[in-house]
């Protein structure tokens, strides 16, 4: 038996995309986007960012945030996020943002949150594995020189129309 796949690339029937099918079996290989999920974390008036220790953009500063992983919320996503890049345990929040980024073939999700204390005298937040520093910043010194993509201006700015406007719904794409 057979179990070798041949791919080809073809419009499948009833479809309007080009798509990777097998000319064996019929199978379509769908491509999606990928969910990123996140959050703008604050406490006593500051926002909590990570250096990256990892590619892309290392070295830059980001929120807490990464793929989404299967068989898991979008909410416990982002709490885990901020876990691992962090060892923040969060409160979430609104949702801050739904963000498209076609050329990446993103969707990204982003809370407002806010640091929880984790109990029995341990740190409200440290350095993760994928992460080079940990800190909180004051909204007026943030490091906007050295933010890693785009988004994450994105965010920080509609974080800051939150605190000063209030809450009206989750914001997309500017512009």
């Amino acid at each position: 038996m057979n179990t070798q796949k041949s791919f080809q690339r073809i419009i499948p029937d009833g479809d309007t995309h080009e798509r990777d099918v097998c000319a064996t079996c019929g199978f379509v290989n769908y491509q999606n986007p990928r969910i990123v999920v996140g959050s703008v974390v604050r406490h006593e008036g500051k926002v909590l960012l990570c250096r990256r220790a990892i590619e892309p953009r290392r070295g830059f500063w980001t929120v807490p945030a990464g793929y989404l992983e299967l068989n898991e919320t979008p909410e416990d996503g982002a709490r885990r996020e901020a876990r691992e890049e962090a060892l923040a345990h969060l409160k979430l929040g609104e949702l801050l943002a739904v963000y498209s980024v076609p050329h990446l073939s993103q969707v990204q999700l982003i809370w407002r949150a806010e640091l929880m204390d984790p109990g029995a005298g341990a740190a409200l937040f440290g350095i993760g594995e994928e992460s080079l520093e940990v800190e909180l910043f004051d909204w007026d010194n943030l490091p906007t020189g050295e933010i890693a993509f785009p988004t994450v201006h994105w965010m920080l700015g509609h974080e800051r129309e939150v605190m000063a406007k209030g809450y009206q719904g989750p914001f997309g794409n500017p512009g």
